[in-house]
């Protein structure tokens, strides 16, 4: 079990939670309460603020983020584990996570793409199947579309995190981050 700092976007609160939680000892440690609406800015400070109180020898799971980019900036400010509906929620509505950028499957200028969803994914749904087929599921109503966006989704975000691991062990993470959230956030 791990405990939870709480205390919204208030310094103070967050301080004095963090070091409670610390306090526990427990086998890791949770960050609760940044994923509810506030500016990424916000949710940056606090997790800053709180990554500097807890013991980095131990996990640090920010619940409930998020985007690809909020991913790659919280293991840069020190988190370990993440959680997130985000990418399964947004499959179901036809937008797709890949290495070029974000897609809305559905819009019409993907009609007759015989592009592979995502070539770079390193799942085979992702790379035989193409946007073309993709489009026309969503459209249609097919359930399977629903299901092979929710694949991509997933295994772009394993990607992305195995990817970020790699470029920490190499001692390349900034400048990887960097680029990488530029190229994922944009909308294609």
């Amino acid at each position: 079990l791990f405990p939870i700092v709480q205390g919204s976007t208030y310094p103070e609160l967050r301080k004095l939670s963090a070091e409670t939680i610390a306090g526990f000892d427990a086998a890791g440690n949770a960050i609760g309460g940044l994923s509810v609406g506030e500016p990424a800015e916000d949710m940056y400070a606090m997790t800053d603020l709180v990554t500097d109180i807890l013991p980095a020898g131990k996990p640090r799971y920010l619940m409930g983020v998020g985007t690809p980019e909020n991913i790659l900036e919280c293991i840069e400010r020190g988190i370990d584990m993440f959680d997130c509906v985000l990418p399964t929620r947004n499959a179901r509505h036809g937008i797709l996570y890949t290495s070029n950028g974000i897609v809305n499957i559905r819009n019409a200028k993907w009609k007759d793409d015989l592009e592979p969803i995502d070539a770079q994914s390193p799942l085979a749904t992702s790379r035989a199947h193409s946007r073309a087929y993709l489009r026309h599921l969503f459209v249609n109503g097919e359930i399977l579309g629903m299901q092979l966006a929710s694949l991509q989704n997933l295994g772009f975000y394993l990607w992305l995190v195995g990817e970020a691991r790699q470029h920490i062990l190499n001692d390349t993470f900034p400048a990887w981050k960097s680029d990488m959230v530029k190229q994922v956030s944009r909308r294609l």
